[in-house]
């Protein structure tokens, strides 16, 4: 939905259109997940509200929802605005950004081990043994923190604001600039000298995902930005060479692109924020194909808008989130690689990414 200050105007606006009626609840509600093969479930919390960002596990072969495991586990609540985790080692960090802190937990037990003081943290991406990036909002550095002392060692200067999701190729991290104003750049990292080596020119405005397919070639997603429509490029990090680029009706947003487990096909969401369910769902692609779908593979009903996506990497299933407006507890939806939903079940306020842990 972008960032946080947009966040709260397009939710005053989507408020009316949500319904208030609460889910049922589900049948199996525990707090002790097993310490693997666990779906974990990032949920945000309302941006401005006090210390509601939880995370949720959810256990596919005991079919079993665990219930806000941080704070079970440490008799305290996360934050607020949890955007992302990542694992690294036998530790869980989780980036909650209007907290300004990465949170390290222990993933045998749920255990606070230690806290990294970053302002406004979005996402983190280890890149060696020891060391990992972090991304903020609102700034144009790049934190590097020692993943086993949990220090701040180092920052990177970039020429836009607004890092966002980084993408490790090689020796090199690609980041992006999610502000408009900053261009159509993202920007190539050595890993070894942590400086910025190139600018690479994309189709849109206000980059901030990346991912690398089958052929070792980077996708960029575009957008989020009102001003300025949404688009896809794809391209050879190794020359900058755009191959395609794609563009995106006005007024479409789309977010959250992932792809499969051979990772030639892309998924990604597309959300109409004001009760139409035209652009609105699930939508794939072949990472050759020449045009955008126009028919979601995966349809969200009128009044209603997706907010996460992940595949699972074992079974193949298609985990799909749904905010709700961020005014009540969200839900989850699991479908089959064919689009057959299979589970629902509900988690805490803004499911907003998944993590799947083996």
């Amino acid at each position: 939905m972008g960032r946080e200050n947009y966040k709260a105007l397009i939710i005053l606006l989507c408020c009316w259109f949500v319904s208030c009626k609460k889910d049922k609840p589900d049948p199996v509600i525990n707090t002790t997940p097993n310490s693997s093969g666990n779906v974990y479930i990032v949920c945000e919390g309302n941006y401005g509200a006090s210390n509601d960002a939880t995370l949720y596990a959810y256990e596919p072969l005991l079919d079993s929802v665990f219930g806000d495991i941080y704070a079970a586990a440490n008799n305290q609540p996360l934050g607020n605005v949890f955007q992302s985790m990542r694992r690294i080692g036998d530790k869980l960090f989780l980036c909650v950004n209007n907290s300004n802190i990465v949170a390290v937990i222990n993933a045998n037990n749920w255990k606070l081990s230690g806290v990294i003081n970053i302002p406004q943290p979005r996402y983190i991406l280890p890149v060696s043994a020891t060391k990992a990036y972090v991304s903020a909002l609102y700034h144009n550095k790049v934190y590097l923190i020692n993943t086993q002392t949990l220090k701040v060692t180092d920052t990177i200067t970039l020429p836009g604001f607004s890092a966002e999701v980084m993408c490790l190729y090689y020796n090199n991290v690609f980041a992006n600039s999610w502000d408009s104003s900053s261009g159509n750049k993202i920007f190539e990292i050595n890993t070894n000298t942590n400086e910025v080596e190139h600018e690479i020119t994309v189709a849109g405005y206000a980059p901030q995902e990346a991912l690398l397919d089958k052929d070792q070639m980077l996708w960029v997603l575009a957008g989020y930005e009102p001003e300025k429509a949404g688009t896809l490029t794809r391209l050879d990090p190794s020359t900058g060479t755009i191959l395609q680029s794609y563009y995106f009706p006005a007024a479409v947003y789309p977010l959250k692109p992932i792809l499969n487990n051979t990772k030639d096909t892309l998924y990604f969401i597309e959300a109409n924020y004001f009760g139409s369910n035209t652009n609105n769902g699930i939508f794939r692609m072949s990472i050759y194909d020449v045009a955008l779908p126009s028919v979601p593979f995966i349809a969200a009903r009128q009044y209603q808008y997706f907010y996460a996506l992940g595949i699972d990497p074992i079974s193949g299933n298609i985990y799909v989130g749904d905010p709700k407006g961020f005014v009540q507890k969200g839900s989850v939806y699991i479908y089959k690689p064919d689009g057959t939903q299979v589970k629902s079940f509900t988690v805490g306020v803004g499911p907003g990414h998944f993590y799947f842990d083996d």
